[in-house]
């Protein structure tokens, strides 16, 4: 976003209408934002309003600049909701509870509005975005696909496209296998997602198109369709090289450094990774996540010396939540060299250190569960 979106003229052109801000919630100081804003998914970004510092608008995921636009201008129609009637008083409440992460209700509201929608209502898009993600948030998969899959027509020819699909395929992957409109909703929603990627005019976040490539390659190894999965993986990775070959510079090529990553470790070819992310981490000394995602490939690789090599690198320079998933990352490689000595200790550290976050930033259920890991070991001897 930093690299193509918030740099684009569509958006420049509202710099005096907003205070803009960005946070950095791994920092110990942006902790209490995390909870004020509940915040559950990065990238998220908000618009709130100046007189009550609540938030009138949520958006969560990634976006073109016209997306993004689109957001600024309906966030701002949310504060300044004063004399609006109708729909769009019903949709500034339904944004207000979203934007609280109150999902369930938010899902229960954003349903109403859709059902009294216009045929060709301009924030539809949007709005069945949020919808999707708040059905997904409340765990409520069934209605999160039916409603994708009977909602896609009326976004097939926008930005809209892939989230609408990929969301409402995740979610019809997630039924169980007893659901009796399983496969149906899965069909239905795979097609969907290929005529999405199939369109040119339809002009997507490259991130959005990658994660529609891995919800399509989810549900053809759900299918058990060895062939068509390899296909789409071929796709999927000549899709995101062109997108890097393209990027301007070394932050925008960076990028797409975790998509290319999860694309050569599913295909088993962790080593086409080490080229770009070592070209990353040379570019972008202060970054931790080419260090980071060269211990993922190293382990992968069975280079475990090297692994730890990058783990340390990349720990020297991380803070917050997300060193614990490096911390997690380095036991994973000293279990699979062998050292449960070792992938114990870095346990105890990991769990440590989670303790003594802020408690805003403290993941109990990332703790918990290093604790079961920990137990596990123990009982290994």
């Amino acid at each position: 976003m930093r690299a193509y979106v918030f740099t684009d003229p569509v958006l420049t052109r509202h710099a005096g209408q907003f205070v803009w801000l960005a946070l950095d919630l791994e920092k110990a100081e942006n902790a209490k934002y995390r909870e004020q804003l509940a915040v559950n998914a990065f990238p998220s970004f908000f618009v709130l309003d100046p007189k009550t510092d609540k938030v009138a608008l949520r958006w969560v995921g990634g976006a073109t600049a016209p997306e993004m636009e689109k957001v600024l201008l309906e966030g701002r129609a949310a504060v300044r909701k004063t004399g609006e009637k109708g729909l769009a008083l019903e949709l500034a409440e339904a944004d207000r509870l979203y934007g609280n992460a109150d999902y369930g209700k938010a899902a229960d509201a954003y349903a109403r509005i859709l059902r009294k929608s216009p045929p060709k209502w301009p924030p539809f898009g949007r709005v069945a975005d949020s919808y999707l993600f708040a059905l997904s948030m409340s765990d409520r998969n069934v209605e999160c696909a039916q409603f994708a899959a009977k909602s896609f027509t009326k976004v097939r020819l926008g930005p809209s496209a892939a989230n609408v699909s990929g969301s409402g395929l995740d979610c019809a992957l997630s039924l169980p296998a007893s659901s009796p409109d399983r496969a149906r909703l899965v069909a239905e929603l795979e097609k969907a997602g290929r005529d999405a990627l199939a369109r040119p005019e339809n002009q997507f976040a490259s991130d959005d198109r990658s994660s529609l490539y891995q919800e399509l390659i989810a549900a053809r190894e759900d299918a058990k369709d060895e062939a068509g999965k390899k296909a789409l993986e071929r796709e999927w990775i000549a899709m995101l090289e062109r997108a890097a070959a393209r990027a301007p510079n070394a932050e925008a090529r960076a990028v797409f450094d975790s998509h290319r990553l999860s694309a050569y470790l599913e295909i088993g070819q962790p080593q086409q990774a080490i080229p770009m992310l070592e070209a990353s981490e040379r570019d972008l000394p202060n970054d931790y996540n080419p260090p980071a995602r060269l211990a993922i490939a190293y382990t992968a690789m069975g280079q475990y010396d090297k692994a730890l090599d990058a783990s340390d690198r990349a720990l020297a320079k991380a803070y917050g939540p997300r060193k614990i998933g490096f911390l997690k990352t380095r036991e994973e490689i000293y279990e699979a060299k062998g050292d449960l000595s070792a992938a114990k200790k870095t346990l105890r550290d990991a769990i440590a250190y989670a303790e003594a976050l802020p408690p805003e930033q403290r993941p109990n259920k990332t703790i918990e569960s290093l604790r079961k890991k920990l137990e596990e070991l123990e009982k290994t001897g």
